[in-house]
């Protein structure tokens, strides 16, 4: 896999160093936020001692130097994703704000009482939430695409919940409590044929799986920066320029006008309509060097490792007596959700973060999924790019562990 060097991946990671516990640290929570390269370390202090000023306001020197570059990471978002407009990528706070963002402008401009939304029953509660908050205030109704054992979609079902009503499709390209990598393609071209949009949460994929929003012809995609080896607080909603230019702003303020009286106000152009207010400088102009990082290694060679990670880890884990794993997908990505018979995900967890292993243990803020499996949650162990076999023979053996004193 070219320039695909573990070694030296692992050196760019300072934290990855550092002990826990007396343990060297075996880090397995990257689904819920991965690890900084010290080129994004480096490009954060940089920017604080050398540019720190306010964006798209200023004529001086240093404002401009900020605004550029915060517009190069739009344009590195613009080519990462394949959006074929700079001015269709909306710099947000994260995925959390790019669903709100949809579901406050485009939901209340354009879906009435009565009219329905499709979600799946995989989503992370950021993709359930604000479109329950929208069905109380405007009188529409959720309709939930069923999934089965082993943590799939059903397709067939799915086509079925269509309707006159159908005014969006909102669902997860790989589902963060299960790893499940969802035919999104398909999905929107179903949508598609009843002439209704769909919005992407593509927040557990945008590091692992190539994205071409053209091609998979998306009609909205949300990512967050932090889970990509970005700063936090950063995140972007793609949207094409028809349905964008047709949303409402989000939010009033500074630098969504062009011109403000007491009268009346007009909006600024896209993208600004949509960013009201100073943004998140920093971690905007830092992303970009998120994406150069993963450009350079490449996500083909980055998703090429990753699932022969998972399969060995799957593997390994599988040795565990007891064990069970939840979403079995035939198509995974980068997640293995499990549990231990008899034993409380929580224990587990507790016992492994002794021995300087962390996992996620819980509902990973999906409970509708732990309720359709029956248990109160899992441990989840999310990997990354910099991830090692080594560190999963780690994870087995103390996994082992912790199932021998908890029993």
């Amino acid at each position: 896999m070219k320039n695909f060097d573990i070694n030296k991946i692992r050196a760019d990671f300072p934290i990855l160093k550092r002990e826990v516990n007396g343990k060297p640290l075996v880090y397995f929570d990257n689904g819920a936020t991965t690890q900084k390269p010290k080129q994004v370390i480096d490009a954060i202090i940089n920017y604080y001692a050398d540019m720190n000023s306010n964006v798209h306001r200023g004529v001086h020197y240093l404002s401009q130097i900020s605004t550029d570059a915060f517009e190069v990471t739009r344009r590195k978002t613009q080519a990462f994703i394949n959006a074929a407009h700079e001015h269709e990528v909306i710099i947000t706070k994260g995925t959390t704000e790019s669903i709100n963002i949809i579901a406050t402008c485009y939901g209340r401009t354009f879906i009435g009482e009565d009219d329905e939304i499709i979600i799946s029953a995989m989503e992370h509660h950021s993709n359930i939430v604000p479109w329950q908050m929208l069905c109380d205030e405007k009188g529409c109704k959720l309709r939930v695409i069923p999934m089965n054992e082993h943590g799939e979609l059903d397709q067939q079902a799915y086509k079925a919940l269509f309707s006159e009503r159908t005014k969006l499709v909102s669902f997860t390209f790989v589902s963060n409590a299960l790893g499940t990598v969802n035919p999104v393609k398909e999905m929107i071209e179903v949508a598609h044929e009843h002439g209704v949009p769909v919005l992407v949460d593509g927040a557990q994929a945008i590091q692992h799986i190539p994205v071409d929003v053209q091609d998979l012809d998306v009609d909205f995609f949300a990512f967050s920066g932090h889970k990509m080896y970005g700063p936090t607080g950063i995140g972007v909603l793609y949207g094409k320029e028809a349905l964008l230019n047709a949303m409402p702003p989000y939010q009033g303020g500074g630098d969504m006008i062009k011109d403000v009286t007491f009268e009346k106000t007009t909006y600024n152009e896209l993208p600004f309509k949509f960013e009201a207010g100073t943004p998140n400088i920093e971690a905007g102009i830092c992303l970009a060097d998120a994406f150069d990082y993963i450009n350079n290694i490449g996500l083909a060679a980055i998703q090429a490792y990753e699932e022969e990670l998972l399969e060995y880890a799957t593997e390994r884990l599988s040795e565990v007596e007891g064990i069970r794993f939840i979403g079995t997908a035939h198509h995974k990505s980068s997640v293995i959700s499990f549990v231990v018979d008899g034993i409380h995900p929580y224990d587990i967890g507790v016992i492994l973060d002794k021995l300087g292993i962390a996992v996620r243990t819980g509902h990973h803020c999906a409970q509708p999924v732990m309720e359709q499996f029956g248990i109160p949650g899992t441990v989840r162990v999310s990997l990354a790019m910099y991830n090692t076999k080594e560190e999963v023979d780690v994870l087995t053996t103390g996994l082992q562990r912790a199932v021998n004193m908890l029993r």
